[in-house]
């Protein structure tokens, strides 16, 4: 039987994987050029070039999107052995978030369009939830207070 979570986090943290090769490997040179002509950023105070912000960026999305794939392996390992309705919304929670926060990073950076970061928020909102979704199916309780009784 094919685990679908498993299968979703093996190939997002793939892809994270390729994409911060691509961020370290090129876009560090192509982003000096893109964003020459930008003014510097604001970053905890001091100033940086565009540049550096927009691979920070981009690496930002890159790494959580790794993280939360191996979010979603834990979601298929535990749901092979006891599958339930807060380990999918676990799951959907983090790929829906990976697209939406990792996804706005990319694009924002690679689009150089700042108002995508509006986007981002949303997706950290579904990391939030995906993760106590994942707890809450691990340790069995609905949210009800009341534990649920292990099988015999």
């Amino acid at each position: 039987m094919m685990n679908f979570w498993g299968m979703c986090g093996a190939i997002s943290a793939g892809l994270a994987v390729i994409l911060g090769a691509f961020a370290a490997h090129v876009l560090d040179t192509e982003f000096g050029k893109t964003y020459a002509e930008a003014p510097a950023k604001i970053v905890a105070g001091h100033p940086i070039p565009a540049s550096h912000k927009a691979l920070a960026d981009f690496k930002t999305g890159a790494e959580y999107q790794f993280y939360h794939a191996l979010g979603m392996l834990m979601v298929g390992l535990y749901a092979t052995r006891k599958p339930s309705r807060l380990l999918s919304v676990a799951g959907w929670s983090f790929l829906l978030g990976t697209l939406l926060f990792s996804g706005s990073l990319y694009l924002l950076t690679l689009l150089q369009q700042p108002k995508l970061g509006m986007i981002a928020p949303i997706g950290g909102t579904l990391f939030i939830v995906g993760w106590f979704c994942l707890a809450s199916g691990i340790c069995g309780c609905c949210g009800c207070g009341k534990p649920s009784l292990p099988e015999k």
